[in-house]
């Protein structure tokens, strides 16, 4: 028997390091009950209604104006509101994943209110700083929650 071949690829793509908790089932999962259960599915609606109320509430506070000029003030509550959320998702379903719940609810929500309507109407225009900055604001700050919960945790 001959040896193999050289690998065409000598370098080693290094382990991405995740905490092993974040793919660890549910804590209480081992003894949990029927009610701990439903709670948790209960939490996991209501984050994702709220999501959904947050995101459209926001799209319409966009183009507010005080004196004719735009308030950021969309951008300030998505901040407020999705940090919330994302805190709301882990608590209620004790799951660290399910900040995902709310962040692809209130994206797909902006998103579609991105789009324009077959009479050509839209509700988050692209010419609209703060249309822009609360669809960065809001996204960075489930990007934020999410990789804060992905870290290790520091033992002592």
């Amino acid at each position: 028997m001959s040896a193999p071949p050289p690998s065409p690829y000598p370098h080693k793509v290094p382990a991405l390091e995740i905490d092993p908790e974040w793919l660890e089932p549910l804590p209480a999962a081992k003894g949990m009950t029927v009610t701990d259960l439903t709670l948790r599915v209960l939490g996991g609606i209501v984050v994702v209604l709220a999501a959904v109320v947050t995101a459209v509430l926001e799209v319409f506070f966009t183009p507010l104006r005080v004196g004719g000029f735009l308030i950021g003030v969309s951008a300030l509550v998505a901040v407020v509101a999705n940090v919330a959320l994302a805190d709301f998702a882990h608590r209620t379903t004790g799951a660290k994943w399910a900040v995902a719940l709310p962040a692809l609810t209130w994206f797909a929500v902006l998103m579609v209110s991105a789009g324009s309507t077959a009479e050509g109407d839209i509700l988050l225009a692209g010419n609209n700083w703060v249309g822009l900055a609360t669809i960065f604001t809001g996204s960075m700050a489930f990007a934020i929650v999410a990789y804060r919960m992905i870290l290790p945790t520091q033992r002592s």
